[in-house]
């Protein structure tokens, strides 16, 4: 009997799993130009428990995020894919930011605060925060190897999907791949 009680949990998890990832493949077909280097995980990965520097100086941890799909990009006030890419961050965050989702951007190494108020005033950024990671230990516990790095993150906190070097994230592709999650949650 309990044999069989094991055997039937062990399905309907598996199941489950298995539900999570049809999306996953499905929300996966909308990938279309800078799109395609979007890579959805089969099963959704743990993250970290590292702690950040909130734009108010507080520390932050992903738990503090988890309620709503988040869209975190690791950043730098030097990186030249970042300057491009963060316009785009900003639209999207635009057109979709409210309580199920939000673009959350964090400076990864030596970004001094000036530098990086700077930065978004010369690209017309006003609406993502100024997270910092100065000595990139949350940056290097999230196997962030390089910038622009951008991941989504479930509502569970959980990483869905991961994206190594810049991309247009207010196109159509990224715009329907958000909205897509957004109405179908997991």
């Amino acid at each position: 009997m309990r044999k069989l009680l094991s055997a039937l949990l062990y399905t309907a998890l598996l199941g489950v799993a298995n539900l999570g990832a049809a999306q996953n493949a499905d929300i996966a077909d909308l990938r279309e130009g800078d799109m395609r280097k979007l890579v959805f995980h089969p099963a959704p990965v743990a993250t970290t428990d590292e702690a950040f520097t909130s734009e108010d100086g507080t520390e932050m941890t992903l738990a503090d995020l988890q309620g709503r799909y988040v869209v975190l990009n690791f950043w730098a006030t030097w990186c030249a894919p970042c300057r491009v890419e963060m316009p785009h961050l900003s639209a999207l965050q635009s057109d979709l930011g409210g309580d199920d989702f939000e673009v959350v951007t964090i400076a990864t190494g030596p970004n001094p605060e000036p530098a990086m108020t700077r930065f978004f005033d010369e690209i017309g950024v006003d609406n993502l925060p100024l997270h910092t990671d100065a000595r990139q230990r949350f940056a290097r516990s999230m196997g962030v190897l390089g910038l622009p790095v951008t991941l989504i993150l479930d509502p569970d906190g959980m990483e869905i999907a991961r994206m190594q070097g810049e991309a247009d994230w207010s196109s159509d592709s990224a715009v329907a791949i958000i909205r897509a999650l957004l109405d179908n949650p997991a």
